[in-house]
């Protein structure tokens, strides 16, 4: 994804969401924490795995709804681009 990628510089790239990243940021802190167990009754590990989901359904919707609006959408070619993205090299 583009907004993964970091230019030589060491900036993020263009259309990097810096707050998206922080949030993720937080949700991979919460499940190491949880699944560490340095943090005695810490249940947020669950947390970090529901912010995940609402964070790739935000960033999902996104792209559906700029290829709506440009008119370049086809509900094959997505799920074409998940299925390639999801399942393992065969």
């Amino acid at each position: 994804m583009a907004s993964d990628a970091i230019v030589e510089s060491g900036r993020p790239a263009v259309g990097t969401r810096i707050d998206i990243q922080a949030l993720r940021g937080i949700a991979v802190l919460f499940v190491v924490l949880y699944h560490s167990g340095l943090v005695p009754g810490l249940a947020a590990g669950y947390l970090g795995v529901d912010i995940f989901f609402v964070v790739s359904g935000f960033l999902i919707t996104g792209l559906i709804y700029r290829a709506l609006n440009e008119g370049t959408f086809s509900l094959y070619a997505f799920y074409l681009r998940r299925a390639k993205r999801l399942l393992p090299a065969a």
